[in-house]
């Protein structure tokens, strides 16, 4: 029974259409299927790599990893493997630093500019025509020029490329034709002197208020145009307050006057007899100039003839509108802004005058003396200005 099955069993695998294949054989086969697949699949990859979008551009620090590993003797293909980066770009990076020895990118223009160069001197024009239009009214006459219509924002844009920014007007008191060219001449005939300075006595009046109510104005200009004629807020006396006057010379301070009232040239010729007159006892020095500005009590007829009387030669003829000339300004500044630091601050009229007395008897004698030397400097200020406002 045995040898007939094995017989039968035989007989079937010799069939001619059945050809058993050996162990071996079929495991090599497998084996050559498997390298196959895998290059298939890499060549995909590789495929895929390359038609890869290019979605950001890379960095500096990218482009030195492609660099490196290249000359780390990395093919093209691995470092696109290993970086995940197309093989293209790969090859545009490395021909990149070969021709040029560069790996950062050129800098790119960019879209171009709604505003052509003659556009924007145009713009310069118009806003220096017009230094107080806010920039929406700027850009509405602006537009009425061009084909293409520019946005706010092109023309603050264009508008700070050349400078020009909005900022507070400086206030300054208004200069006439008149006496800029006085103001001018004065300090030509005036520009060489030095210690001449020395012998002057400045003296003015002004005003000091509790509260401060003023408001700024806006322009627009350039940074080193501050003082330009067209970029300033004339000011205006004010009505509120307490008047004082004050003088100083080099190398002492003068008296500070409480003046009460409406000012007359009455008035102001006894101010001077009772306080400029033992402020000029006490001088060290014999040889000095009186200095006071152009204002009508110290122009009116009584007022020359007490002079005439009382001070003979020794009076410094003063420009009208030149309060950048007299140096006792900064003294008021200083003592403005040393009382706006008080706390508690002054809440009424006598309170202020006394501590802008306490503050003008602590006054260092090193910033009246440096006030003194500043003269040359404004003199030569309001020559180059051609007679217009300076910074002083």
């Amino acid at each position: 029974m045995f040898h007939k099955l094995s017989t039968a069993a035989s007989a079937d695998c010799c069939e001619p259409n059945i050809r058993p294949i050996s162990l071996k054989k079929k495991f090599k086969n497998v084996e050559c299927m498997s390298i196959l697949a895998q290059k298939k699949i890499a060549s995909i990859n590789n495929k895929l790599l390359d038609k890869m979008p290019k979605t950001r551009e890379l960095s500096d620090f990218e482009r030195g990893e492609i660099v490196g590993l290249s000359k780390g003797s990395h093919s093209v293909r691995d470092i696109s493997k290993i970086l995940q980066i197309p093989k293209s770009t790969v090859q545009d990076v490395l021909k990149k630093y070969n021709d040029e020895g560069m790996v950062s990118t050129a800098s790119r223009t960019g879209r171009p500019s709604v505003l052509s160069e003659q556009d924007r001197r145009q713009l310069v024009r118009l806003t220096k025509g017009n230094r107080q239009a806010t920039l929406e009214q700027i850009t509405e006459e602006f537009n009425k020029s061009l084909t293409v219509s520019a946005s706010v924002h092109t023309i603050r844009r264009a508008l700070h490329i050349q400078g020009y920014y909005g900022r507070t007007a400086k206030k300054k008191p208004f200069v006439s034709e008149v006496n800029r060219k006085k103001r001018r001449f004065w300090c030509i005939a005036r520009r060489n002197w030095s210690d001449e300075w020395d012998q002057v006595i400045f003296s003015d009046e002004s005003r000091f208020e509790i509260f401060d109510n003023d408001s700024h104005k806006w322009v627009w200009r350039r940074a080193n145009e501050k003082y330009e004629k067209d970029c300033l807020q004339p000011t205006v006396q004010k009505s509120d307050g307490i008047m004082l006057w004050g003088c100083f010379c080099k190398n002492q301070l003068g008296p500070l006057v409480l003046v009460e009232g409406r000012i007359t040239a009455d008035r102001y010729t006894r101010l001077l007899r009772e306080h400029l007159l033992p402020f000029l006892n006490n001088l060290r020095h014999d040889t000095y100039l009186f200095q006071d500005d152009n204002a009508p009590v110290h122009t009116a007829h009584r007022t020359k003839a007490w002079k005439e009387r009382n001070l003979g030669d020794s009076i410094l003829p003063w420009p009208a509108q030149s309060p950048d000339l007299n140096p006792i300004e900064h003294l008021w500044d200083v003592l403005e802004r040393r009382v706006r630091l008080r706390n508690p601050k002054p809440k009424n009229k006598v309170q202020l005058f006394d501590a802008l007395q306490e503050e003008w008897r602590n006054l260092e004698p090193e910033t009246y003396t440096k006030l003194v030397h500043s003269m040359p400097r404004r003199v030569d200020a309001v020559i180059r200005a051609n007679g217009n406002p300076t910074r002083y």
